[in-house]
């Protein structure tokens, strides 16, 4: 290794969907009341302390969110992904987490399968190692951890 660079640690890209912008101020009572750069604040501090770097982006573009998914490979070793309202109808995002290659973890601040009928179809679950959804911002703390289980040697196993 050369003088004065050490060890990269994992690198997490998280991708917040449509109207995702708008925490603290769209349905409070749905999604909650901070922001989505409080949460990015939080989802750093969170990868620093394990050792690993977080990106985030957000976007209420299919195409933009499309090619987020695809720069990640190789620059990244797992996505955290809400995709809102996309979850339940983009293929292509799902096309693109599976050309990936790398493992996603799909995670919503409310519970999808309490609210109405369509949104508990994500067309996404297949492709990601998994989902989490309920739990408000924690949903994303969870979905960081679980991603970086799935890229630390040894901690899934």
């Amino acid at each position: 290794m050369p003088k004065g660079t050490r060890p990269r640690g994992p690198s997490i890209l998280v991708i917040h969907g449509p109207n995702l912008n708008l925490l603290g101020q769209r349905e409070p009572e749905v999604y909650g009341t901070r922001t989505l750069r409080q949460i990015d604040a939080d989802l750093r501090a969170q990868a620093r302390q394990n050792g690993a770097e977080l990106r985030s982006l957000q976007s209420n573009s299919e195409g933009d969110l499309v090619s987020a998914i695809q720069r990640a490979r190789g620059r990244h070793d797992a996505i955290v992904i809400n995709a809102g309202a996309y979850t339940h109808t983009s293929f292509a995002i799902r096309d693109a987490i599976q050309a990936a290659g790398l493992p996603a973890v799909e995670v919503h601040l409310s519970n999808i399968h309490r609210r109405e009928a369509w949104r508990a179809t994500s067309v996404l679950a297949d492709v990601c190692v998994g989902q989490i959804a309920g739990f408000g911002p924690l949903s994303y703390t969870l979905g960081v951890q679980a991603a970086l289980a799935q890229v630390k040697p040894g901690a899934h196993s």
